[in-house]
């Protein structure tokens, strides 16, 4: 176990890298061990099964996201199983550094998952709410847009201008008035708790 608290400089070797010790950030995995990337603070977090080592600088924002935590994040990518996505918020606290997720197709809504159609969703370049999951995969975090309150914030039409929701599905152009699909999010201005997922009924 790497100890906590440890100061550490870049290449140092901080412990094995195995099931029960995983190279967060700040750190990278090489022949077996976890080396420090950075000089810092090594930090430890606890998972499920193991535990994510990390190396913070003390330039370093100390908050990452957590699993259930409400975040903002920018999609970067659509395919047909998944979204990539970079987390830029944390609640209402803005991230000096993004994070990397994945937002699968079966995590998109509550329901009907078989007929979900990525595109229909999001397109690269819009603001969505999501939820963080509990996840082992220790190069990304996974989201889930499962809820009424999460899912497209903000969006551009094909003409640039931001668009207004008309429906859960559908969000339209002002200026042209063409509209276009995505999971729309019913924005609310109190923190959604974890156990009052709404399902969406339309």
């Amino acid at each position: 176990m790497a100890p906590t608290n440890l100061i550490c400089v870049p290449g140092q070797r901080l412990c094995l890298s195995n099931d029960m010790h995983i190279s967060g950030c700040g750190t990278y995995e090489r022949q077996g061990y976890i080396y420090s990337t950075l000089a810092g603070e090594v930090h430890v977090v606890e998972k499920e099964k193991s535990s994510v080592i990390e190396v913070h600088s003390s330039n370093d924002q100390s908050i990452v996201p957590t699993p259930g935590d409400i975040v903002t994040a920018m999609v970067m990518m659509v395919n047909p199983r998944f979204s990539k996505c970079t987390i830029k918020c944390i609640g209402d606290v803005v991230l000096t550094r993004p994070y990397r997720a994945i937002l699968r197709r079966e995590d998109v809504r509550a329901f009907e998952k078989d007929s979900i159609e990525m595109y229909q969703c999001f397109r690269p370049g819009d603001i969505i709410l999501a939820r963080v999951l509990p996840t082992t995969d220790i190069h990304s975090y996974q989201l889930s847009t499962a809820e009424n309150e999460l899912g497209v914030v903000i969006a551009h039409s094909e003409a640039g201008i931001a668009m207004v929701p008309v429906s859960w599905t559908e969000m339209q152009c002002p200026k042209t008035y063409n509209k276009e699909p995505r999971k729309v999010a019913k924005v609310v201005p109190e923190t959604i708790p974890i156990d009052s997922a709404s399902k969406e009924t339309n």
